[in-house]
């Protein structure tokens, strides 16, 4: 093994590049055997290794300890278990492309598919979701130039060398050449993966199939309590402070509004079974809100995307409003009364919390004293969109539980937000600006695409949600529309881990900036990542903000050059 090339993938990551994969698969399993310190996460994919740490000092000695390792040397192989078996039907929309990429008929491309064992090397992407390596090169095509929007759960495809199973529905951009019913992903099993790294995989041709019974593949995870907690699983531990809250003390959704899910700091560490971190978006939000009601950081609250969120009361309850401003009221027998942001009040038995519209801002947190006590999933209690575990959405009638309350905290004082002075009203048209370091992929750009980048400012478009805040062109600060970004390199990026935060930019040039839900792993380059401290502001983007990016110091985060002019 040469030494191995380490790319920067934001101020707290490592993208490693090795020669094989098996010098892949060797030093992720040196990393999981044994942790860096404060090693977060690592993913193995095609020829990448990406380790995340929990800070820039971390970050900085584990490269030097990389650097410095030697090759794994060569263990024993085990003797390999019985393939899984599974039964495909053969109708996918990209099989005719298959064929013509290949050179081959259709029937080829099924007998080549069907005719070779498939090996599990690294999963990723989505729980459930492996990429397997054939025998033969022979499938081997680029993905999709756009990838679709959603692929049906079950669908069977190519992309590279690799092939795999889509868990879910989901996006994705590989070649669809036919689809399955075979569950990938179950909680209900022991081993929730149906295909685990060093599964063999035995692809079956058959004309039909039992419909799958769950759009998701089997990924829905813990449903919401209803009026009582979940036995002995809760997730502050018991102290002599504890003092449990009487039976039945719990909220009852009247409306959700847009959006509302259940989110706590999420579930990290999972990237190799495909499961991003998830949790709350807007993380600053989320921990002020629990600290003005004496919680956690951890535990669990709601957040809600634009307004319209209404709860009720059930015993007496201790509450607090974070994120994005917005005028809410408490309504009761007795009459109405306003609700303060940033601020604990009580809410009484029977009383109603209304949420308006945010006047700033997309996503407002709610938060209890106790917290919200649903069975966690996986170690979290937060809502994963892209992957489908945790609770739910919430919606009109769900009733949840609160927690106990841990009486040695104390209740907080109000406290100012934590949104970006640009996001109010009195800044209005003005752009926001977020810290990005470049890389790990800038190179695959032309350089006055790396100078748009910083250079130009971009729209936040309709379609972001909490898998990504996907981008158009702005204004290129003459009042000229700006330029999509151009590649200097051509050809297919091999699958590699990617951190929240990453511009991860599709044939299309317009930069797709990833928050909590994100993909584990993806297949476009990744020109820049904004920096940790300032993804909560990006998830605080409503459709139509102007965006700045501005290059800065990964050790000082002080910019590289003086912003541009606004």
């Amino acid at each position: 093994m040469t030494a191995p090339g380490i790319r920067w993938a934001g101020p707290r990551a490592l993208l490693v590049e090795l020669d094989s994969l098996e010098a892949v698969l060797a030093l992720h399993a040196r990393l999981v055997e044994n942790p860096a310190p404060g090693q977060v996460d690592v993913l193995a994919a095609a020829q990448t290794v990406l380790a995340v740490f929990d800070s820039r000092a971390n970050a900085r000695a584990a490269r030097e300890l990389i650097t410095r390792l030697d090759a794994e040397p060569a263990r024993a192989a085990a003797t390999p278990s019985a393939p899984v078996q599974i039964e495909v039907v053969y109708d996918g929309e990209d099989l005719a492309e298959v064929a013509r990429l290949t050179g081959m008929g259709t029937d080829s491309v099924v007998a080549a598919h069907t005719g070779q064992l498939w090996t599990a090397a690294f999963g990723g992407f989505a729980p459930g979701f492996a990429y397997l390596v054939g025998e033969t090169d022979a499938l081997n095509v680029p993905r999709r130039g756009t990838p679709r929007t959603a692929v049906p759960a079950g669908s069977v495809a190519l992309a590279g060398n690799f092939s795999a199973v889509y868990p879910r529905r989901s996006p994705g951009g590989w070649q669809l050449i036919g689809h399955t019913a075979a569950r990938m992903w179950d909680l209900e099993r022991e081993q929730p993966a149906l295909v685990r790294p060093g599964t063999r995989v035995q692809y079956v041709a058959v004309r039909e199939l039992v419909d799958i019974s769950s759009a998701g593949g089997g990924l829905s995870g813990g449903r919401l309590l209803e009026g009582r907690q979940q036995d002995g699983k809760h997730h502050v531990a018991p102290s002599q402070h504890k003092a449990a809250i009487s039976a039945g003390h719990s909220l009852e959704v009247l409306a959700p509004g847009p959006q509302a899910l259940i989110q706590d700091l999420g579930r990290p560490g999972l990237g190799d079974l495909g499961v991003s971190r998830a949790g709350a978006a807007d993380t600053a939000s989320a921990r002020q809100a629990n600290r003005l009601v004496g919680n956690l950081p951890t535990d669990a609250v709601i957040e809600n995307v634009l307004g319209g969120l209404a709860v009720r009361a059930k015993g007496e309850v201790t509450a607090a409003l974070s994120g994005a401003a917005t005028e809410a009221e408490i309504r009761s027998q007795d009459g109405t009364r306003p609700a303060p942001m940033y601020a604990p009040f009580p809410l009484h038995d029977g009383e109603s919390l209304h949420l308006g519209t945010p006047e700033s801002g997309l996503r407002t947190y709610l938060a209890v004293r106790g917290g919200i006590d649903v069975p966690p999933v996986l170690g979290s209690r937060s809502t994963d969109l892209m992957s489908g575990i945790g609770p739910a959405p919430l919606a009109a009638g769900t009733v949840l539980p609160i927690g106990a309350v841990d009486t040695a905290r104390a209740v907080g004082q109000p406290e100012p937000p934590t949104l970006p002075k640009e996001l109010g009203s009195a800044a209005a048209g003005k752009p926001v600006v977020l810290r990005i370091t470049t890389g790990p992929r800038h190179d695959w750009f032309t350089p006055e695409s790396r100078q748009a980048l910083t250079g130009q400012e971009w729209t936040v478009t309709a379609e972001s949600n909490r898998i990504g805040v996907r981008l158009d062109v702005g204004s290129d600060g003459s009042g000229a529309p700006g330029k999509a970004l151009e590649r200097a390199r051509t050809g297919e990026l091999p699958s590699e881990g990617v951190v929240a935060g990453s511009l991860q930019v599709p044939p299309s040039g317009l930069p797709v900036l990833f928050l909590a839900d994100h993909p584990v792993t993806g297949g476009y380059p990744v020109i820049g990542a904004v920096i940790p401290e300032d993804l909560p502001a990006a998830a605080q983007l409503p459709p139509g903000t102007a965006v700045r990016f501005v290059d800065v110091d990964p050790e000082t985060l002080q910019p590289l050059a003086p912003p541009p002019s606004t």
